[in-house]
């Protein structure tokens, strides 16, 4: 038992043609024309809002807070700014007050909690023996 292609090997015509630009078109395929799409330029307010609600997840707790608090002020900043649909980053402004929002209510308990337990390690006395 030999084995036999399922093409013709000996065909004039070939699979598939080499055409300018595309080695791999089919002949008798149209190819679609090119269209260029025009994307609105990105809300810089939505862009800082989500890299301040990254920095606020990974180093909020020894910033107190403060990249969260930048998150959810640009967040709401960037979704005034896509709102109109001059400007794309509406995704990214809704990331920056989503992780802003999450992590601003730890952040600002671990400073109230370091504050007050320095306070009151500072007006407790020591007792010595």
């Amino acid at each position: 038992m030999s084995y036999q292609p399922s093409y013709d090997p000996n065909s004039p015509q070939p699979l598939v043609s080499a055409a300018p630009g595309n080695p791999y078109s089919v002949p008798g395929a149209h190819s679609a024309p090119h269209v260029l799409v025009q994307v609105p330029p990105a809300s810089g307010a939505a862009t800082a809002s989500m890299v301040f609600g990254i920095l606020g997840v990974l180093g909020g707790w020894c910033l107190f807070g403060l990249p969260c608090i930048l998150a959810v002020v640009l967040g709401h900043v960037g979704l005034h700014e896509t709102r109109q649909g001059t400007k794309s980053g509406r995704g990214m402004a809704v990331a920056g007050l989503v992780l802003g929002y999450v992590f601003i209510a730890p952040m600002i308990a671990f400073t109230i909690m370091l504050f007050f337990g320095g306070v009151v390690g500072a007006a407790t006395p020591t007792p010595t023996r």
